[in-house]
Formats: structure tokens, sequence, C-alpha cells
């Protein structure tokens, strides 16, 4: 059952965020035709550190969903338990986040325009998809735990207050 669910997780990761973070910005970036400008190390630093902070916080979160929700981060295969452990504790999407910063750090790394607008098109669809279909799934899904959550965590910012559900 566990050799499952992860390998669920894998495939999920590898076909969605890994198009969004790799797949499309690699297509994007080919476009140049070989005329790829990449940052000098003063930007090429910081720009590592997002694409390495953005994977830890992703490989967090789908462990997560894997391990305390036991589900996957895809639509179809849902966690069964809502997760507001880990991340989830201090901002209601932080894997959606955490492939932000890898697209800013990639836009960063390679000083691209386009790539640039990729990502902010890309955290508007998130934004667009979290507020029209995953917060009313999960309102109908999980009822007043839900709401009692959405009332405490914001949904992109980050909280220093913790939040502690009380049947914890």
């Amino acid at each position: 059952m566990r050799f499952l669910l992860a390998v669920k997780v894998m495939l999920f990761t590898l076909l969605v965020p890994g198009a969004v973070t790799l797949y499309f910005p690699y297509s994007l970036l080919s476009r140049t035709g070989g005329n790829l400008q990449i940052a000098g190390l003063a930007l090429s630093i910081p720009a590592a550190a997002c694409i390495l902070i953005g994977t830890a916080i992703y490989l967090r979160c789908a462990w997560d969903f894997a391990v305390k929700g036991l589900g996957t981060p895809a639509p179809i295969d849902p966690p069964k338990k809502l997760v507001v452990t880990g991340l989830y504790r201090r901002f209601r999407n932080p894997m959606y986040q955490g492939i932000l910063l890898i697209l800013v750090g990639e836009s960063v790394l390679f000083l691209d325009r386009g790539l640039s607008l990729y990502t902010v098109l890309i955290a508007g669809v998130f934004h667009i998809f979290v507020v029209f279909y995953e917060e009313p799934v999960l309102h109908r899904r999980f009822g007043a735990s839900y709401s009692d959550y959405c009332r405490t965590v914001p949904r992109w910012n980050f909280t220093f207050r913790a939040f502690t559900p009380d049947s914890a």
C-alpha cells in the first residue's frame, strides 16, 4: 500500500510539477537557439537557493500528503485526511509556493523575460485554481475543520501563529 502511494506521488511529481518547472521552462529557454544568458555569480547563488528551497518545500509537502493525508498532490487522488501539519501550519498553499520559488529561481538564473512572464502566469493559474476549485472542494470534503483552518491560516502569506487543530 505504501509502495503504491509512493509510486503515485512520484509519478504525479514527474508529470505535473516536473512539466511546470522543467519541461516548459526548458522549452521557453531553448527558443533562444543556444544563445542562453546565465546570471553571474551574484545572482546565481540566490537563484540556486530559491530552486533548492522550492524543491525542498515541494518534497516536504508531497511527503505530508502521503504520510499524514494518505493521498497524493493529484486532484484525482487527493489526501483522505486534511493536512494541517508541517508547512501547512503556517500557510495554506506551500506546495504551490515551492513551485513558484523554483520558477523564480530559474527566471533569475537564466535572466529570461519569457520565463519571468511564464512564472507570473503560473502564479495566476495557481491562484484561480485554488480559489475557484480547490478551496470549494476542500470545504465540501472537510467542512468545519477546513473552515477553522482557513480562518486561522492565510492562503498565501506566512503566519507566525501556527495552526493547532482542536483534535490534536
